[in-house]
């Protein structure tokens, strides 16, 4: 769910003295701004959220939410067990082990059978929890004991156990976007929650505050805080001058640097990666060196890079132009010798040779092909002529009877059979017309014409 979302702008009182993006917080449902596919009618958060649900046997009984840091996951939970009146529990899955989880439950238990209140008990950062620890909360969750809310970052496929995942509803939270964050900026300025309007932020530096919080809402209440406390402390601010004003300069002197979103041991990490990957096949070098730019920023390990250039020579690249693989495996020779932040340049530039060279998967689908056969079962015998005879015995076999020394023959190509015979005609490597394959198929096909000639 976009930030925005979840930080909506109604007025009440506020202590605040409490963080701006704390104070920013909606409290109900309608006061969330966006992504109606989450929030909806109909959606289970929106019905979970209705006091109607409870001890309704419609309502979810389990919700993980999945995405990134700062979309409100947690917002939207205390939300939730608000606005339907249910008792709230939180754990942390970084600080909670099994015993924290079962004291819950029974809470949550002896709660509603004493009382009939019902429980949302939820946890931060789901996917830290163990296998046991998961374990200890499906009972509480088949009987309705609580209705669990889940927190990840990380895709629930990979990191929550399938009983779990089974009972619940994944709803899928996505970043901010930058028009929604600079609306969440501008609300923060004037509203009474937030900076009551006594400063001014230029439009550049709400631009810049969108930048720098990449998608996280929390980050952008947070950098424009931080902003603000610089600007009401400026000495012309204290002598009574006009309302401060944040500028980009402003901005820059609270933060260093942009941090990009990208979590190594989650999905930014594949899908940065995929994408990388999939420029590089698709020739388009700009693209490439963006993802790769990003993979540096955030911190990824030069040699992971390395390999997965020196995989896509080999599979993107392959034949077409033979000589890329030797330069990505030069280059990942040069990283692990040079290390950060030179080594940036060696990467860019096995990056840009992988993207602009011509492309052939024709060896890739040529050992695939074969695999597959092999894995059928298909595989036959060593033809005879081919077979070793270091003894006399096996030379009474008939081991290398026959064999013709290929460098004998015109043009270093004899007439006779590799295959074994089940497979004999059979063809994997077909190359392309591309790059040095252009060259290598009309090649092959003479040599082909000459071993069909084989008895």
């Amino acid at each position: 769910m976009s930030e925005q979302d979840l930080f909506g702008a109604t007025d009440a009182p506020e202590d605040m003295t409490r963080p701006l993006a704390v104070r920013m917080r909606p409290t109900t449902v309608d006061e969330v701004v966006g992504q109606r596919h989450v929030l909806g009618e109909g959606s289970p958060l929106r019905r979970l959220a209705n006091p109607a649900s409870k001890g309704s046997l419609t309502a979810p009984s389990s919700i993980i939410m999945f995405g990134p840091p700062g979309v409100g996951k947690t917002t939207l939970a205390t939300i939730v067990a608000r606005q339907s009146g249910r008792v709230f529990e939180e754990l942390s899955a970084v600080t909670s082990g099994v015993k924290d989880v079962r004291d819950v439950l029974q809470r949550a238990h002896d709660r509603l059978v004493s009382k009939g209140d019902e429980t949302v008990l939820f946890i931060d950062e789901v996917h830290r929890f163990s296998k046991s620890q998961q374990d200890a909360l499906l009972p509480a969750v088949e009987n309705r004991d609580v209705t669990f809310i889940g927190a990840t970052t990380e895709n629930p496929s990979f990191s929550v156990i399938k009983p779990l995942l089974s009972r619940s509803v994944v709803v899928k939270l996505e970043s901010l976007e930058p028009d929604q964050l600079s609306e969440l900026v501008r609300r923060a300025l004037e509203s009474e929650r937030g900076l009551k309007g006594e400063v001014k932020a230029s439009d550049e530096a709400i631009d810049e505050i969108v930048r720098m919080a990449g998608g996280d809402a929390r980050k952008s209440l947070t950098i424009l805080e931080a902003a603000a406390g610089a600007v009401t402390h400026d000495e012309a601010r204290k002598k009574g001058a006009r309302r401060p004003i944040i500028t980009p300069e402003i901005v820059g002197t609270v933060m260093d640097a942009a941090t990009v979103r990208y979590d190594k041991d989650g999905d930014d990490h594949y899908d940065v990666i995929s994408a990388f990957i999939k420029s590089m096949r698709g020739s388009d070098p700009d693209a490439a060196i963006h993802y790769l730019a990003r993979m540096i920023r955030a911190g990824e390990d030069p040699r992971f890079i390395a390999r997965r250039i020196m995989i896509a020579a080999a599979e993107e690249v392959g034949m077409a132009a033979p000589q890329i693989l030797q330069v990505t495996v030069a280059a990942a020779q040069a990283v692990a010798l040079v290390g950060m932040p030179e080594a940036r340049i060696i990467l860019a530039e096995a990056t840009i040779a992988v993207a602009t060279a011509p492309k052939s998967n024709a060896s890739y689908m040529a050992i695939n092909e074969a695999l597959a056969d092999v894995d059928a079962g298909r595989i036959g015998q060593v033809p005879l002529h081919l077979r070793n005879a270091p003894t006399a015995l096996m030379k009474q076999w008939g081991n290398h009877e026959g064999y013709q020394y290929a460098h004998d023959a015109p043009g270093a190509v004899a007439p006779q059979q590799y295959m074994p015979d089940e497979l004999r005609g059979r063809e994997y490597y077909h190359p392309n017309d591309r790059g040095y394959e252009h060259e290598v198929g009309p090649r092959l096909e003479k040599i082909r014409a000459i071993l069909r000639q084989a008895g």
